[in-house]
């Protein structure tokens, strides 16, 4: 029996989004009585969100489909400056076009969990460059800065995180919680926004919001925060053994995106499938109790609905087939991504590490030749250990193309351009 009333609450809660609650009694009530306008914040430091992000664009998807008005905040304007929060150093700073391009890029995902229009439950995509850009300085210290304590501010974790190890915090970046601060007051005043949810590590930042507006008048604002995810053996949601799990089909395919989940380890699948798939908690509860074998189809069945909310289900089902036909019957799939390679260089002959380089599967030469030393690495099915092997047209197989792997679940066809 969950201790919240309102639909949206009792949904976070039984799916495992909640980590704290500002005012648990206070928000219950509000979201059980009237249609609420909540938002989370998200920085466009890269042309793409990546997968440790998903949690919170999901907290979103399943506040309009409770009915209420999530909107999806771009940081246009913090974006400048760069959120210091648990940071090892600063961030470079980003010139207005490449913001302005990244939150173009980012903003095509949005639109696969929510519903944008300009009806009453229909979400908001809003720049907060809308206002912070056109700020006047001395007002702002006036009218906002006056309100905030240093001393408070020097007790957030993000900043005694940095402090402590002697690292610089610069005043540029102390400033970043003060505008993200007043991003909350902002949405209040133009929108009515009551809730700010974001990642555990924002609770400083989004109770500063809650204070500023008390102190300038809002009506009563809430946080609310969900728990900083890791794998069961401690990684970090977001990234794989290649980098980041990007958002963006331009930066990551669906095949590889689908693959991410289906290599889930097997401790982590019932949580997964709460947070990241849009399943029935009836239908996670059976899935989630299968052992054995079947929690590999399990597994398959997490990756291609998580792939279809992105991709879309042609996409999630056509990635799952080429998986089978890849793995199941030791086929080569056409959808395999790949890489083309100038006919006149695989005349000529090309490194073996040189292209697996050039295929994504190794960051440099070192690498990859740990992979081919450790017996990783196979052209067209066939296991290669020799590092100084040159790749050429005799490797090209009857499809017209070489089929490099690494492991049992890396493939990358190369294709003669």
């Amino acid at each position: 029996m969950s201790r919240f009333k309102s639909d949206f609450l009792r949904t976070l809660d039984e799916r495992g989004f909640i980590h704290q609650v500002s005012d648990e009694a206070g928000l219950d009530e509000l979201f059980s009585k009237e249609t609420v306008t909540g938002y989370i914040g998200f920085d466009p430091t890269a042309p793409s969100l990546h997968v440790g992000s998903l949690i919170q664009i999901m907290m979103l998807h399943w506040m309009q489909q409770t009915g209420h008005r999530p909107i999806s905040l771009m940081g246009g304007g913090t974006g400048m400056v760069g959120d210091p929060s648990f940071k090892d150093e600063a961030r470079q700073l980003m010139t207005i076009d490449t913001i302005e391009s990244n939150i173009g890029s980012i903003k095509r995902v949005f639109s696969n969990y929510l519903a944008y229009g300009d009806g009453p439950k229909d979400a908001l995509m809003i720049n907060n460059a809308d206002w912070l850009r056109g700020l006047n300085y001395l007002e702002f210290l006036r009218d906002v800065g006056r309100h905030f304590s240093v001393n408070r501010m020097l007790s957030f974790e993000s900043v005694k995180t940095r402090l402590d190890r002697e690292q610089s915090l610069s005043f540029l970046e102390f400033n970043y919680m003060i505008l993200q601060a007043y991003d909350f007051v902002e949405l209040a005043n133009r929108y009515d926004c009551r809730l700010q949810m974001g990642g555990s590590d924002q609770w400083g930042n989004i109770v500063n919001g809650i204070d500023l507006g008390h102190r300038m008048g809002t009506p009563q604002l809430f946080a609310l925060t969900s728990p900083l995810l890791t794998t069961s053996s401690g990684a970090k949601m977001g990234k794989s053994a290649t980098g980041a799990v990007w958002l963006n089909p331009e930066m990551l395919s669906a095949y590889d995106f689908w693959q991410y989940w289906r290599n889930t380890e097997d401790a982590d699948v019932p949580r997964f499938l709460k947070l990241y798939t849009t399943l029935p908690m009836d239908e996670i509860a059976r899935l989630s109790a299968l052992g054995g074998a079947e929690v590999n189809e399990v597994k398959k069945l997490l990756a291609t609905e998580v792939t279809a909310i992105l991709h879309g289900r042609a996409a999630a089902e056509e990635a799952a087939e080429t998986a089978r036909k890849t793995f199941e019957e030791g086929g080569l799939s056409e959808n395999l991504p790949s890489v083309e390679v100038p006919s006149a260089e695989l005349d000529a002959g090309i490194g073996l590490l040189t292209l697996i380089v050039r295929a994504g599967l190794a960051g440099s030469n070192g690498e990859a030749r740990r992979h081919v030393q450790g017996g990783a690495v196979r052209i067209n099915d066939q296991p290669v250990s020799d590092e100084r092997k040159v790749i050429g047209t005799g490797e090209v197989t009857s499809d017209g193309v070489i089929k490099l792997s690494l492991g049992k679940k890396k493939h990358i066809l190369v294709r003669p351009a």
